[in-house]
């Protein structure tokens, strides 16, 4: 934990639980590729853990950096992505009491596949806003650039809200598949967390802001 903060700081994840806590939280979780599911993950308030560290008045976005190791994983081995995965969110975003950092799912602890040791969870986005094996997370002035704004900026933006009124440039996002039904259902503006997070976007362009 570092960058605009007060009190920059290391922690394994044995620290983070014991001293953090952890509890479970079911969401829902919606792909930009228009399946979703329902997770039941343990974990914390990623607030907690900003307000340890005390951001300063400068700092307006968190930045989170995954691990770069090409031998344990060998799809950054793919020149094509600038590596490695980078995600970000506003500051208010991220003290926001939905937002998590989870350390398991379905009562067990994270495995690698599943974003081991730390997973960022903002369920009223899409889910690869969900960063996973998170090594570092500093605190900017500036807006971060996602890997996936920078690889392909026409289609995934910074904001990421699930938003059935904006298309993805190749598929239709009004509706989606659940995992385990065979029908499609119709998809919920902020992904059914409109009553929660809605508030943090009033008057901004949601067209313009994907």
């Amino acid at each position: 934990m570092g960058g605009l903060v007060n009190k920059p700081a290391t922690f394994d994840i044995g620290q983070l639980r014991k001293q953090f806590g952890e509890e479970e939280r079911v969401y829902r979780l919606r792909c930009v590729e228009a399946w979703s599911m329902v997770i039941p993950w343990q974990g914390f308030e990623l607030a907690k853990l900003l307000q340890a560290v005390e951001p300063q008045a400068a700092a307006k976005y968190v930045r989170f950096e995954t691990l770069l190791d090409p031998a344990r994983m060998p799809g950054q081995q793919q020149a094509w992505y600038s590596w490695p995965y980078v995600e970000g969110l506003r500051l208010d975003e991220a003290m926001h009491g939905l937002t998590l950092l989870a350390t398991g799912l379905y009562g067990s602890a994270l495995l690698p596949q599943n974003g081991a040791p730390l997973r960022l969870v903002t369920p009223w986005k899409y889910g690869f806003k969900s960063i996973k094996a998170i090594v570092k997370i500093d605190l900017v002035a500036e807006q971060p650039t996602s890997l996936w704004m920078a690889a392909a900026p026409n289609e995934y933006g910074f904001y990421a809200n699930v938003n059935p009124q904006v298309d993805h440039p190749r598929w239709s996002q009004a509706s989606e598949r659940r995992i385990g039904e065979f029908s499609r259902r119709p998809t919920l503006p902020f992904n059914g967390y409109a009553d929660e997070v809605a508030g943090l976007y009033a008057g901004m362009d949601l067209q313009a802001n994907f």
